[in-house]
């Protein structure tokens, strides 16, 4: 998949439906502070592990943030299949969700393990991000993925497992911390 950008500008946000920044003013230790945080919504990321390709499987995509930080990087980045909690729905349910969506892979919600929780972007959101993993095999791969239609530009890329440290330290290839920690995880547990 290909991603073309085009007259990129940033301009002020008003009235965001995901994220709304704000200016927080307190006393830390009895001396006046002030720092500007942006309200984000916490998350579910899921690391996926093809059996049957000894893969894991991850998620390519246009980041505007990212083209903003750097538009030699193109914007894209290698990430885990995640997804915002903005449903009533519980932390598997929503993963189980966001991995169909992705990747394509049918897995039930009891089919996924916890792995842990962390806080992201510490010194600007603090929003929390449940990490989980799941095997799957050829078989569970019921559609194509790559995100919901119009909405999101979503590349399904298999890692195989052999080159996941290479890709770990690959410094031209933006990726994610959650997807360094998953990965090393994945290393670890092995």
């Amino acid at each position: 998949m290909e991603f073309k950008v085009e007259d990129f500008k940033c301009q002020e946000l008003k009235n965001g439906q995901y994220v709304k920044p704000c200016f927080a003013t307190f006393k830390l230790n009895g001396q006046k502070r002030d720092w500007e945080i942006v309200k984000a919504s916490d998350s579910v990321a899921i690391l996926l592990y093809n059996k049957d390709k000894d893969s894991l499987v991850c998620v390519k995509q246009f980041r505007p943030p990212v083209y903003h930080q750097d538009s030699s990087t193109g914007g894209v980045t290698i990430e885990l299949c995640a997804g915002i909690l903005d449903k009533d729905l519980s932390l598997e349910e929503t993963a189980s969700e966001e991995i169909l969506e992705e990747c394509g892979y049918q897995v039930a919600p009891e089919n996924l393990q916890k792995i842990t929780s962390f806080y992201t972007s510490v010194g600007f959101a603090g929003s929390k991000q449940h990490l989980f993993y799941a095997e799957v095999c050829n078989k569970c791969k019921i559609s194509q993925g790559g995100g919901v239609e119009g909405e999101e530009m979503i590349e399904v890329v298999e890692i195989p497992v052999t080159n996941m440290q290479k890709l770990m330290y690959n410094e031209a290839i933006p990726k994610t911390p959650g997807l360094l920690f998953a990965f090393n995880w994945f290393l670890t547990k092995n």
